[in-house]
This record gives structure tokens, C-alpha cells and sequence, in this order.
């Protein structure tokens, strides 16, 4: 997952797609998101290696750290809609509402593996789970997006399901059975999903927007009907 990230991000530098001529939130959101990606992948290094004591510290600087991952997440969302600035292949609705929905359902999965923390088979699983729903960003850079309109969004997430999928089988081939953390990971993984379509095509979603756009350039963008692509 870790290298889904970096090749994903990766690559929209290298083709000129992306630029470091951002405002302040968007490069702390860059540093605080990438921070946990390299953290996730160090706690993984750490416990192999039986640095458990390091490995423990850690644990609980990523617990806090999931806060200002929450908040910039949120604001470099909010801060796109209202600019009418959405990437053409979502809907502003849906980018509002998907951005924050995910995290947290990325949020309560990894504090369920904190709380699980003295049960390594749960921990871990949760935390897998966790990573998945975070992936989503680095899989939409490699994927042909503009292709999936108008399910880019939904092709995407079931694409991210294959890494649970796959923790499942490896599972299934080293003891036979497969945990029940994968069960509940992957199920608060679909739920997050369900709950992200149900509030978009609600009349809670389009209060919502109205809301968050209301006095900026991003009310007077329809919240349901896909931006218009870039010119060639």
C-alpha cells in the first residue's frame, strides 16, 4: 500500500499532472498524510524486527497524529468545493462528502486496532483495514479515472477492497481459516462505503453543500453533475 502511494503521487509529479505551487494546508496536509503512510510501513519494519518497545512509542504518537489528519483532510476538502475546483470525475457533492467520510472510518478502524492493541491478531488486521481506506488517493493516480466516469469513485473503492481481500486469502492459505478482523475491517470498510452514498444522493448531502459553499465561487457549481474536463 505503502508503494500504491509513493507511485501513485509519484507519478502525477513526474507527468507534470501535479505541483509543489500549493497553498500552505495542502503541503501540510501532504507532510502530515505521507508521515502516517511512512509510519504504518516503520510500525510494520519495527514489530518484524522485534523493536517492540519502539515500536509501542510510536504507536502512540500515531494515535494523536490521526487528529491533524482529520482536520487538514477536512480543510483542504472544504477548501476545494467552495473554490469550485473539484477534479472532473466526482461530483462536488460527492468529493465533500466522500473526502471526510473516509477518514473517518479511517479514524474509528484505527482506533479500534489501538483499543485491540494487546490482541496482535486483531491489531494488526484492523490497522491493514485501516491503511486500505487511505489508498484510495494514490490508487486514483494510477488508475484511468477519467475512463470510470461516472463510477470512479465506486470503481476505486472496490479496487481498494482487494487488499483485504488478498489479507484474507493469505490468511486462508497459512492457517486454514480466515480471522473474523478481517470480517469486521473489511465490513466497517463497505459500511463507509454505504454511508458516503447514502448521504451524497440525500437531501442531507445537498444541505450539506449548501452549507459549506454558501458565499463562495462554489454555490453557484450544480453539487450533483460532474465538473467540466480540463482543455486539451
Amino acid at each position: 500500500m505503502t508503494a500504491v502511494m509513493v507511485a501513485g503521487f509519484g507519478l502525477n509529479i513526474v507527468m507534470g499532472r501535479s505541483t509543489f505551487d500549493r497553498p500552505p494546508v495542502v503541503h501540510a496536509h501532504a507532510f502530515v498524510f505521507f508521515a502516517w503512510v511512512f509510519l504504518y510501513l516503520g510500525q510494520n519494519f519495527f514489530i518484524a524486527s522485534h523493536r517492540v518497545a519502539l515500536h509501542r512509542a510510536l504507536g502512540w504518537i500515531g494515535a494523536f497524529w490521526v487528529v491533524p489528519m482529520l482536520i487538514l483532510g477536512c480543510l483542504v476538502t472544504i477548501a476545494r468545493v467552495q473554490a469550485g475546483t473539484v477534479i472532473f470525475f466526482f461530483t462536488p457533492l460527492q468529493f465533500l462528502v466522500f473526502d471526510p467520510g473516509t477518514l473517518l472510518g479511517f479514524a474509528g478502524l484505527t482506533y479500534a486496532a489501538i483499543a485491540l492493541r494487546r490482541q496482535s491478531d486483531w491489531h494488526r488486521r484492523l490497522h491493514f483495514c485501516a491503511m486500505t481506506l487511505l489508498v484510495g488517493p494514490g490508487l486514483g493516480r494510477l488508475l484511468p479515472m477519467p475512463l470510470l466516469q461516472p463510477y470512479a469513485f465506486e470503481v476505486t473503492y472496490a479496487v481498494q477492497l482487494l487488499f483485504p481481500i488478498a489479507g484474507m486469502i493469505a490468511d486462508g492459505r497459512r492457517t486454514g481459516g480466515i480471522h473474523p478482523a478481517w470480517y469486521w475491517g473489511t465490513g466497517a470498510i463497505a459500511s463507509t462505503f454505504v454511508a458516503i452514498e447514502l448521504i451524497t444522493f440525500s437531501s442531507l448531502g445537498l444541505a450539506l453543500y449548501g452549507w459549506v459553499t454558501a458565499g463562495h465561487l462554489g454555490a453557484s457549481v450544480p453539487p450533483l453533475a460532474f465538473p467540466s474536463p480540463p482543455a486539451p
